[in-house]
């Protein structure tokens, strides 16, 4: 979807300022909301693109004016209702009105650390061979959904190249829906700069982006 996350190329929001010796977390609560959403991922009650679509969604002036954690805090707190895990009254108040929704499984806080340094993988067995090369000059496709997708809306419709074949993923486009997997070929694609952002960027730039293969066309010879 094209929402208030999409800031690429966007003017009037200054350039990205890292923080010098950053800390982890700039709260206790932050802390806290991460490990949320990560415990409550792990019920498999939504997908990690479900939980993306989430935080998207937000309503702009909302977005543009939360923090980090409190984007994902506004997030977990919309699929918690949407799933039926909790009413608005509940979250609010902090008190439980209803029995309590069962999940398909839960998160033993001494099995954090196998869990996480196990990872998510998302890549899965390919049927067929990958459409695009490396090397070979492709074209993104011009599209506007409404609901998830990893197209970046300023990289569409531009000309770029191929540099590496990820492998067959998880489509985040259908996963986030509950559409299934739908997995498919993922690209790293190579942009100059100029392509994305006109004449005015430095021509010594380039902007990968990884991309699935739907988003793609081969370009005209």
């Amino acid at each position: 979807m094209n929402g208030a996350h999409d800031l690429g190329g966007q003017h009037g929001f200054g350039p990205v300022q890292p923080e010098p010796a950053e800390p982890v977390f700039h709260a206790a609560w932050e802390g806290r909301m991460l490990a949320l959403n990560v415990a409550m991922g792990a019920t498999g009650t939504w997908s990690i693109d479900a939980s993306r679509h989430a935080r998207e969604s937000l309503p702009p002036a909302v977005y543009l004016t939360s923090s980090y954690y409190r984007i994902w805090r506004l997030g977990l707190e919309r699929l918690v209702i949407d799933h039926g895990l909790a009413s608005a009254e509940e979250l609010a108040t902090g008190v439980a009105v209803d029995p309590p929704r069962p999940v398909a499984r839960t998160l033993a806080a001494d099995r954090v650390d196998a869990v996480l340094a196990a990872g998510f993988p998302y890549d899965r067995p390919a049927p067929a061979p990958a459409q695009f090369q490396v090397g070979q000059a492709v074209l993104t496709r011009v599209m506007h959904p409404v609901t998830h997708t990893r197209l970046p809306r300023y990289a569409r419709g531009k000309p770029g190249v191929v540099e590496r074949v990820h492998g067959y993923h998880v489509f985040p486009d259908s996963h986030a829906h509950g559409g299934g997997e739908a997995p498919q070929w993922l690209y790293s694609v190579r942009f100059a700069a100029p392509e994305l952002w006109g004449q005015d960027a430095d021509p010594t730039v380039s902007v990968r982006i990884d991309l699935w293969e739907s988003y793609l066309v081969a370009a005209p010879q």
